[in-house]
């Protein structure tokens, strides 16, 4: 396979979005991937039933969603399977049935297609999508990247995309999507959460109440300087609810979604600028699906301003979990020559980031290329 203008079939299933992205690598160094299919089937709406993702379902929503889906994306990047120059796939984090779902397809369709495939990291592939925007300036190095989504909030200090990506926290209990759909609950909003509070918290006033913001203490500041944490905030919710119906009072819905929301908004800022600040790295980027959340992007934005940090947004469509951005890392992966990844690996539920790519990769030990 030649290293130039490799075609690239994505597959991606860490969670309940089926996403198959096809995407045209770049042929020369300072050139752009070319994005030319980013097709998602989601099941959010069965699991909408039970209020929160069941690993069960979506892994079989998956196995209905794949093939359907990667008809839709060939058909509207205008190639046939028989085009495509490589395969890849999200190995890990996510849920372990999911996975299993994805890395089998793209294992036979490596097999029957005779092409590479490369087994990469679903956190990992989130920052890659920032470099399919074709009205984006490259991606500079190194940048402090913060991924929140429904279940992953991790801060990350990346540089080099491919080779050395450093995890600086992550959540210890509750990912910052899980505590907006388990606040929604509470508060009798409809699953998914995040667009739900937004909606209320839209008529709310945010300084109403002073909820907490987790591991924000100076005593924790050794220990957890940029790790979240979202369960206890979940809990003080609950409880604040808990002591207005007890006294006969109406519970403010929207003056607890905005409260809540301006929370979780704060601390994932203030640790996020701050972990520029002490690596002395004028740049922020933004990631995962709750980046769709308004307030968050516009308090970033206007307090990385504040801070001389330019934050650097994928497009909304990129955001969440795709098939695209498992396509554009391996693209990456192929300019830079490593080798493909073998058929030795599994669905890895705990993947550490630090593993961009899976059976095969340049470790940051190694010094692999492609002969």
């Amino acid at each position: 396979m030649s290293q130039s203008n490799p075609l690239i079939l994505g597959i991606e299933t860490s969670c309940d979005e089926t996403g198959i992205g096809i995407v045209r690598g770049r042929s020369a160094p300072g050139e752009r991937n070319i994005l030319l299919s980013n097709t998602i089937a989601s099941s959010m709406d069965e699991h909408a039933r039970y209020g929160g993702v069941v690993p069960e379902v979506a892994a079989r929503a998956h196995l209905e969603a794949l093939q359907p889906a990667i008809e839709r994306a060939v058909a509207e990047a205008g190639v046939t399977l028989q085009d495509v120059d490589a395969v890849a796939v999200t190995s890990g984090p996510g849920l372990a049935g999911a996975l299993m779902v994805g890395i089998g397809a793209a294992k036979a369709l490596a097999v029957s297609l005779g092409t590479p495939l490369y087994a990469v990291n679903h956190l990992v592939g989130h920052i890659a999508a920032d470099i399919l925007d074709p009205d984006a300036p490259p991606l500079e190095y190194p940048t402090v990247a913060l991924l929140v989504s429904g279940g992953h909030t991790s801060l990350l200090l990346v540089r080099d995309l491919t080779g050395d990506v450093e995890l600086l926290g992550e959540t210890m209990d509750d990912a910052a999507g899980e505590a907006f759909d388990k606040v929604a609950r509470i508060l009798g909003l409809p699953y998914p959460g995040g667009p739900e509070i937004d909606r209320a918290a839209a008529e709310g006033d945010p300084t109403a109440i002073r909820f907490p913001r987790g591991l924000s203490r100076a005593s924790d500041m050794a220990k957890h300087r940029y790790d979240f944490s979202f369960s206890g905030l979940k809990t003080a919710v609950a409880r604040w609810i808990e002591q207005r119906e007890a006294a006969g009072e109406v519970v403010p819905v929207a003056d607890v979604a905005a409260s809540f929301r301006e929370a979780v908004v704060d601390v994932l800022v203030t640790k996020a600028l701050d972990a520029c600040a002490q690596h002395g790295v004028p740049r922020l980027l933004l990631g995962g699906g709750v980046i769709a959340n308004k307030r968050l992007r516009d308090v970033a934005i206007a307090r990385a301003e504040a801070a001389g940090v330019t934050v650097r947004i994928p497009p909304l469509s990129l955001c969440t979990d795709n098939g695209a951005m498992i396509a554009a890392l391996a693209a990456e992966l192929i300019a830079e020559g490593r080798t493909p990844s073998t058929l030795e690996f599994g669905a890895d539920s705990t993947l550490p980031v630090t593993q961009i790519q899976v059976a095969g990769a340049m470790s940051a030990a190694s010094d692999e290329r492609v002969a």
